[in-house]
């Protein structure tokens, strides 16, 4: 008996991965599958070419990582295209992303040496002798582990940044999204004359897996939490440090001296866009008594205006087995007393979902504890801000979220268990290339972005230098009585309280 796919989802067939697009079916590309022997022979060829790169210096690096940039802008609307066929995602969508995209590779390619170079630290009384010298080496060969839903700009918050520090990358992307993995890799290689500077290697979990074990210096992945525990484990066999960014159910904080216009729109955009498929996606909404019925009819009117199809504002749902989710959250929030003030089961039409608003939502609904990774929102209504930030906090993920006021705006977000909070906007942390993005607790450790983004891409190498005999030796058996009584005496003198 022949197995019948839902369009979209990756088949395997023969050694090749073959990706459909989620809508219509149309088959965008085959790509071989690597096993783990092919994942070693990527390896072994990343290895042969890393010192090469390395030798380049930032300078040197930087020149090319700003012709990639330039590639990628002129070529913005092949690759918007291409994220629409294979991924379902809107056009428009699409563009910023890759906007967004291409502004990460332009920052880390004219800040790497800025932040990793050798510099001079400063050194202490006790060790004057000595001169402190910082520099951040890279690791060598680092993978990448994509995902499906930002398969643009989440891949390249790791790649730019790694070989802008110096390494050279293997890429792993998802197997939902293999042809805009493969042309970010080509449009790379063709600048660097053929050089295996970043390659790509494709499968299912397993090709993932492989990678974990493969010997790289670091791995960085984006995913779901339970396939972050699977690649945290693989790499514990041979003590590979990672980089997990784990999705999260971010919440937005409405305040009673909010401006629920500005609110409104935010929260639709933080919450419908990409169809709702966003790991730092608004979710929840928790608003104050006193403005929640005003805001959520803002709410509902705007998003009942979206267009839902495979050209309309709300694309189709990537992955299909993520339908029966969003249809199971919903279900189980309205068996517990929500209200759908839109959308509703009636809403999943597979492989589209339309906006759905729920309301009066209980906080122990699979609809406010679990990602959803749809365009469902709840919102419910909260005491006061105190209130708002307990049950914001309350989740074990703390990866993005919202704060809307004025007075104490500010203060709300710094409460926040999460690694960044928009305030008086959704989502834009995610385009800020100075700022590290990342999360904490189920959502993930390490950041991507910033300058914390490059650290995490190149081991601190630590340098002292002596330049000048010692005048209280400490560190040396020819050290006298009388040298160490004067030592005693010269921390006391410094460390005497005032």
């Amino acid at each position: 008996m022949t197995a019948v796919h839902l369009p979209g989802t990756p088949v395997v067939e023969r050694g090749e991965l073959i990706s459909t697009n989620p809508a219509g079916g149309q088959e965008v590309g085959r790509f071989p599958v690597a096993g783990p022997a092919e994942v070693g022979q990527a390896l072994t060829r990343a290895r042969a070419t890393a010192d090469w790169w390395a030798a380049l210096g930032h300078a040197g690096r930087r020149q090319y990582l700003l012709k990639w940039r330039s590639l990628l802008a002129s070529r913005i609307d092949e690759l918007a295209g291409l994220c629409h066929a294979e991924g379902g995602k809107p056009v428009a969508d699409a563009t910023i992303e890759i906007v967004s995209a291409i502004e990460h590779v332009d920052w880390a390619a004219r800040n790497a040496r800025r932040v990793l170079g050798p510099r001079r630290v400063r050194s202490r009384m006790l060790v004057a002798e000595f001169s402190a010298h910082l520099e951040y080496q890279p690791y060598g060969v680092v993978g990448v582990i994509g995902p499906w839903n930002y398969p643009v700009l989440t891949p390249l918050g790791s790649m730019a940044y790694a070989l802008a520090a110096g390494n050279v990358v293997v890429f792993k992307p998802s197997e939902y999204t293999p042809a805009i993995g493969q042309w970010l890799v080509d449009t790379f290689t063709e600048l660097v004359g053929g050089r295996p500077v970043l390659q790509v290697v494709h499968g299912l979990g397993d090709t993932g897996a492989a990678l974990c074990l493969a010997g790289v210096g670091k791995i960085a992945f984006t995913g779901s939490p339970v396939t972050a525990r699977k690649v945290m484990a693989e790499c514990a066999q041979t003590l590979t440090p990672v980089l997990l960014e784990a999705g999260g159910k971010d919440a937005m904080i409405v305040d009673s001296d909010a401006d629920l216009d500005a609110a409104a729109e935010s929260c639709v955009w933080g919450a419908f866009t990409n169809a709702g498929q966003t790991c730092i996606g608004i979710e929840r909404v928790y608003a104050v008594a006193e403005v929640h019925d005003a805001f959520v009819t803002k709410v509902v009117e705007r998003a009942q205006r979206l267009s839902v199809g495979a050209d309309g504002e709300i694309g189709p749902i990537t992955m299909p087995s993520q339908v029966e989710v969003i249809r199971r959250h919903i279900d189980d929030a309205l068996a517990r007393g929500g209200k759908a003030l839109l959308g509703g089961p009636e809403a999943v039409q597979p492989p589209f979902v339309s906006p759905t608003v729920l309301v009066d939502v209980p906080e122990d609904s699979d609809a406010v504890r679990y990602e959803t990774f749809g365009p469902t929102l709840v919102i419910n209504k909260v005491r006061d801000v105190d209130e708002a930030v307990e049950r914001a906090n309350a989740l074990p993920y703390g990866l993005g979220g919202s704060v809307f006021g004025r007075r104490r705006a500010m203060a709300t977000a710094r409460r926040l268990r999460s690694g960044m909070t928009a305030v008086n906007s959704t989502l834009s942390f995610a385009g800020m290339s100075t700022l590290p993005f990342g999360g904490v607790g189920e959502s993930g450790f390490g950041r991507v972005h910033g300058d914390d983004g490059l650290r995490e891409f190149g081991r601190a190498k630590a340098i002292t230098r002596r330049r000048a005999p010692s005048p209280m030796p400490a560190m040396t058996f020819e050290r006298t009585p009388a040298q160490v009584a004067r030592i005693v005496r010269a921390v006391k003198l410094l460390y005497r309280g005032r």
